[in-house]
């Protein structure tokens, strides 16, 4: 597993910057509402599998949270149904949850702000969910058309949530160097005065 220190430039590094040097690869590909602004996360995924409108499972996970996880939370028919709320939310604080993703909704906003507990969902809702669905713990989920195993790594920012395999984090973070070091140097040329277009060459053919 990858070292506190790890994850800590993971999530400095960002979602963009990590999504490009990993070769365009592991985009959580669907619109998420950011609860905490301007947050940054990255750490190693619990993941949740529920069943339609239910919720038993994320309980039950509570038990299981280490500190630094990144609750992952997939529906195999995503509702908008709060499958999170202040009080689920206190519990994996309370555990040390570096934050939380939902493929579902979330509720209590105000409450879970003021804990200032980072989460993602898919939606805001008040709608609840029941407790007798069918569901799994620390299973293999996917969610936005992207896998995410038990210990893989999620890296969570104001641009959404992308996924780095356990075997690849420390490659990613190579690429993801390099790229923020070539962006720096960009970066240092638009402001004198040059651009984009003939920096990278985009007029030739």
């Amino acid at each position: 597993m990858a070292t506190s220190e790890e994850f800590h430039r993971l999530a400095q590094f960002g979602v963009s910057t990590i999504y490009e040097a990993g070769q365009r690869r592991g985009l959580v590909d669907i619109e998420l509402q950011q609860i905490i602004p301007a947050s940054k996360v990255a750490g190693p995924a619990r993941t949740v599998s529920l069943g339609p409108r239910g919720n038993c499972a994320v309980h039950e996970a509570m038990k299981c949270i280490a500190p630094g996880e990144v609750l992952v939370i997939a529906v195999k028919e995503p509702e908008p149904i709060a499958l999170i709320g202040e009080l689920l939310a206190v519990q994996a604080k309370t555990a040390g949850a570096a934050g939380i993703l939902i493929d579902g909704a979330v509720r209590d906003v105000d409450a879970i702000r003021k804990l200032g507990l980072p989460i993602w969902a898919r939606w805001v809702r008040a709608r609840g969910a029941v407790k007798n669905d069918v569901s799994s713990l620390d299973v293999p989920v996917e969610i936005g058309g992207t896998v995410i195993n038990p210990g893989d790594t999620v890296v969570l920012d104001s641009d959404g949530a992308v996924v780095v395999p356990e075997e690849r984090v420390a490659d990613i973070l190579k690429l993801a160097e390099q790229r923020e070091n070539s962006e720096t140097s960009v970066r240092s040329r638009l402001i004198a005065g040059e651009f984009t277009f003939d920096i990278y060459g985009l007029g030739q053919k």
